[in-house]
């Protein structure tokens, strides 16, 4: 197939490219400005995902959309926004794929989204997926959650903390859960639903097969990392929230409150998906391992 590709640059973006290059699929990757080189089997084309009219020119000849698009924090000065590029980018996305004639369309969305969501995050990622649903295209939604790998944001960070502080703070009790899941074994779901038409109208919520607090997964990174036990300390609630809501808006701060919303609601699944894929996924500390030195 011939997949037009949202979202390819970002972290979880080169596991799925990698992963569709591997079973054979021609790839057009959308970037915002043409690059000199590109992979073999790649073609870059240049477009916005906030302009809609750049986008169906540029899908013409491909059988199916990837929408990867997503941000995990909003700087709406510089005109980031969850309302922008996870509604406004998939709403623009599916028009053009209308346009262009494609019926296949798989989006990234992401274990929490729901109708009732508190978070801004949450509930424009609801949204996006209302609008995918209400296409009229073959749509196959994903659902993962907290993912891992090299270039991943959140393990990484954590690591960093641990390494360089002496006691590691921690939001609350610690006893909310993740489920985090590997890079490549999200890229894998999407990559076989383009073969498996079964996955046509479905949305999978996907998560690995360790469900731990976050307290042990502080506990398995220091490990990961050669240390003995890792120190923490538990701050209260209230007080990580009133200093949030002060410091978010400058892009130093490492948490904002839809983050802190999000962490304590969890995020864990049934592992259902494994019924439909049929693949193990891999642990949580063997994948760390590999890029956690």
């Amino acid at each position: 197939m011939r997949i037009f590709l949202a979202g390819a640059t970002g972290f979880v973006g080169g596991h799925v490219r990698r992963t569709l290059l591997e079973n054979g699929h021609e790839l057009r990757v959308l970037t915002h400005r043409r690059l000199a080189g590109s992979e073999p089997g790649t073609e870059t084309v240049k477009g916005d995902v906030a302009r809609a009219e750049t986008l169906a020119a540029a899908m013409q000849d491909c059988d199916a959309v990837i929408n990867l698009v997503g941000i995990i924090r909003e700087f709406p000065a510089r005109g980031i926004t969850f309302e922008k590029l996870h509604v406004g980018a998939t709403k623009n996305l599916l028009a053009a794929a209308r346009e262009a004639g494609i019926h296949r369309f798989l989006q990234m969305s992401a274990l929490g989204a729901r109708p009732d969501a508190v978070s801004r995050y949450h509930q424009t990622k609801y949204r996006a997926e209302e609008a995918v649903r209400s296409s009229g295209l073959d749509w196959t939604i994903f659902r993962p959650s907290v993912i891992f790998g090299p270039k991943d944001d959140f393990i990484n960070k954590l690591a960093g903390i641990i390494k360089s502080l002496p006691v590691v703070p921690v939001v609350g009790d610690g006893c909310y859960r993740l489920q985090p899941i590997d890079g490549n074994d999200v890229a894998r779901c999407f990559a076989m639903a383009l073969e498996m038409p079964e996955t046509a109208g479905q949305t999978y919520g996907l998560c690995g097969r360790d469900r731990i607090t976050y307290l042990e997964l502080l506990e398995i990174i220091g490990k990961t990392l050669g240390k003995r036990s890792v120190r923490t300390l538990n701050a209260p609630i209230p007080f990580i929230k009133l200093a949030t809501s002060l410091l978010q808006r400058f892009s130093f701060f490492p948490l904002t409150l839809d983050q802190i919303t999000m962490l304590l609601e969890e995020s864990i699944c049934d592992g259902t998906w494994r019924e439909t894929f049929r693949f193990e996924p891999v642990g949580l500390e063997e994948g760390i391992h590999a890029y956690l030195k």
